[in-house]
């Protein structure tokens, strides 16, 4: 299965150039494997890049969770990603994938200097003595 780029995923996600966009719909075509590290990154362009309120972030995540074109790495930990990122204010997307990732792979607790990280369940907040 062919895969995709977070470009790819940006222009179609956003339309803001008719040409690429198109190119990307049809590249995907009827499937198109899609990693972590592509959504996460995609998420993190519609926030900084095009200024998407986080409501337009959890919709484009439940959309390549419902979209039988785009698959998936790991739909169950993206899934969990965006449910810690959608009950948890002020936690980044990227930060919710890397919980998510930990847990499944039974690496935790997971250490972080975030504070609001650190309020989630599988997270240690690492202090100075």
């Amino acid at each position: 299965m062919k895969a995709v780029d977070t470009n790819v995923l940006v222009r179609i996600f956003t339309e803001d150039d008719p040409r690429q966009s198109k190119l990307a719909k049809a590249f995907v075509g009827s499937q198109a494997w899609v990693t972590h590290i592509a959504l996460v990154e995609t998420i993190w362009v519609l926030r900084s890049v095009f200024e998407r309120p986080k409501a337009d972030l959890v919709r484009a995540v439940e959309v390549t969770l419902k979209n039988e074109a785009l698959v998936l790495q790991e739909p169950e930990v993206v899934a969990e990603a965006l449910s810690l990122f959608k009950t948890n204010s002020g936690v980044a997307f990227s930060d919710c994938m890397i919980l998510a990732v930990s847990k499944k792979a039974g690496h935790t607790p997971l250490g972080t200097f975030d504070t609001k990280l650190a309020k989630i369940d599988g997270t240690t907040l690492i202090r100075s003595s």
